[in-house]
């Protein structure tokens, strides 16, 4: 088990009180309407230090809604399945309606949370590493998967015609982008 330390757990903490103190405001007041040095303000730190954990509110708004939702891989079985069911649960885990309705209706917010594919590489890399994978094969197998990730969300969170339009099953989607990299991860894991 690894030790953390008291600056990291500060850290941490800032980072948390950041992302709930903008999906709160977001919320109340409209993601549009919340400036960075509410959310500092908000969250008892200044706006220098908001920026060193957020490029902006919508990184801020869109991780409160995320940071609690890490892949994890079931252990046993075709790591494919695995790999297709941990990142399905991981987009479609039940959360606050009213944030991801808020995202799915703001530009800003949607081109954030489609961005978020790249935050399940580590865990993704991590996971397939303890299913007996070399570490760079697994690095390239989670980027690959994210990728993935990433084309399923930008087709479920579709424009049309000036106005937003969530399209399909997002299960679905993301099932069928990670199809193609099924023999890959197969034979990778065996």
């Amino acid at each position: 088990m690894a030790v953390t330390s008291l600056r990291e757990r500060k850290k941490q903490a800032t980072r948390v009180a950041l992302q709930e103190a903008a999906l709160r405001l977001a919320l109340a007041k409209g993601p549009d309407n919340v400036r960075v040095d509410e959310i500092a303000d908000a969250a008892g730190v200044s706006p220098r230090t908001y920026n060193n954990y957020f490029p902006s509110r919508e990184h801020a708004i869109v991780a409160a809604v995320t940071a609690s939702r890490m892949p994890a891989l079931a252990a046993g079985g075709p790591l494919a399945a695995a790999v297709a069911d941990a990142v399905v649960g991981h987009y479609t885990e039940p959360g606050d309606p009213a944030a991801m309705l808020m995202i799915t209706t703001n530009p800003g917010l949607r081109a954030c949370y489609v961005d978020t594919a790249a935050g399940i590489e580590g865990p993704l890399t991590e996971a397939i590493v303890s299913r007996g994978v070399d570490a760079k094969t697994a690095e390239v197998l989670a980027a690959a998967i994210g990728a993935a990730a990433k084309v399923a969300l930008r087709r479920w969170l579709k424009p049309a015609g000036g106005l937003m339009m969530v399209s399909g099953s997002l299960p679905e989607l993301i099932r069928a982008a990670l199809e193609p990299l099924a023999p890959a991860l197969d034979a990778t894991a065996g």
